[in-house]
């Protein structure tokens, strides 16, 4: 009996942490953006996202973000993303964090939204931090 029980609370358990991690997407591209992997960025991206760099802005397909982002990581070789700051309201996810590169550190602004029972990405900001 008792080993049914804890059998039972370890299910529950596992159910409700795999539950929590499918409604937290913004946790997946926090990953990708610390790996600098564009290609799992684009699963998150909605038919079109914003992306800001220091020399270019502009609104882009799926693919297109995909192929931009990953451009930027590679050439810039991606060190690290640290989340500084997270918020939500009304089904919208804000990020706010430090990608760190070879060539420097950039302020990076993540904007995500909820579209059809799914959290989409919106936007990507990437500033030179001065």
């Amino acid at each position: 009996m008792m080993r049914c029980l804890h059998t039972a609370g370890l299910l529950i358990t596992v159910f409700v942490l795999v539950s929590f991690t499918q409604l937290a997407p913004i946790d997946d591209v926090v990953g990708a953006m610390k790996n600098g992997n564009a290609g799992l960025l684009s699963k998150y991206f909605d038919q079109t996202v914003e992306i800001s760099l220091p020399d270019r802005s502009d609104a882009y397909s799926r693919t297109q973000a995909e192929v931009v982002l990953k451009d930027f990581f590679q050439t810039k070789g991606v060190r690290s993303f640290e989340k500084e700051h997270q918020s939500g309201n009304g089904g919208s996810v804000f990020c706010i964090g430090t990608l760190t590169t070879r060539s420097g550190s950039y302020r990076t602004t993540i904007h995500m939204k909820m579209r059809s029972d799914r959290q989409l990405l919106q936007e990507i900001r990437i500033e030179d931090r001065r």
